[in-house]
């Protein structure tokens, strides 16, 4: 499961159009910060639309912080293969039209490809679904990525750790992404009991 430096493993990280990208900026920063993962970039024309509104920000400025870029627009990119040995995928933030993408394997960009790819070879796929409130077709389309192996979860906020800033939320929903991965971290205060 090496990565391109040939010690790490890569995890493929996709940004939708969803709002919310400061989870995808953080996300990366922390993978950055932790250093045992190499990330595989694939954002969605939806994600640079929100990064320069949300965040006004160039969204060249958050590729950087990643280890690898992929075009969304190239469907021959390793990622969209599954001999390209990953330990998984998270999409962050998720848009209903990327989880719909997902839910009935419409594989037309290389990030929902790139999921697709994660569910057929049995990956971990963390879906962080970033909408409220749900209608029947969400709750459905989240039924059916849950029953073919992904993990739907939404940075829903939490006080146990006694957050003082957004960057802490922010910070305890990326840890529990990475938990999901088996990727050790120290993102945020844990539950002691």
């Amino acid at each position: 499961m090496a990565g391109t430096d040939g010690n790490r493993p890569r995890l493929v990280v996709g940004v939708s159009g969803s709002s919310a990208p400061q989870l995808a900026v953080t996300f990366l920063e922390i993978a950055r910060e932790l250093g045992t993962v190499e990330t595989h970039l694939v954002m969605s024309a939806g994600a640079r639309l929100s990064i320069e509104r949300e965040l006004r920000q160039d969204p060249s400025e958050v590729e950087k912080l990643a280890d690898v870029v992929h075009d969304t627009r190239d469907l021959g990119a390793a990622v969209s293969s599954g001999s390209f040995v990953t330990l998984g995928m998270v999409v962050v933030p998720c848009s209903m039209r990327t989880l719909a993408a997902v839910a009935t394997g419409n594989s037309d960009n290389l990030l929902a490809r790139a999921a697709d790819v994660t569910l057929k070879e049995r990956r971990p796929l963390v879906l962080v679904a970033r909408e409220t409130p749900l209608n029947y077709i969400h709750i459905e389309n989240m039924k059916r990525v849950t029953l073919a192996g992904g993990t739907i979860l939404p940075p829903v906020l939490s006080f146990y750790h006694q957050p003082r800033t957004i960057e802490d939320l922010l910070r305890q929903t990326c840890g529990k992404i990475l938990d999901q991965f088996h990727v050790a971290n120290e993102t945020f205060p844990r539950w002691t009991g």
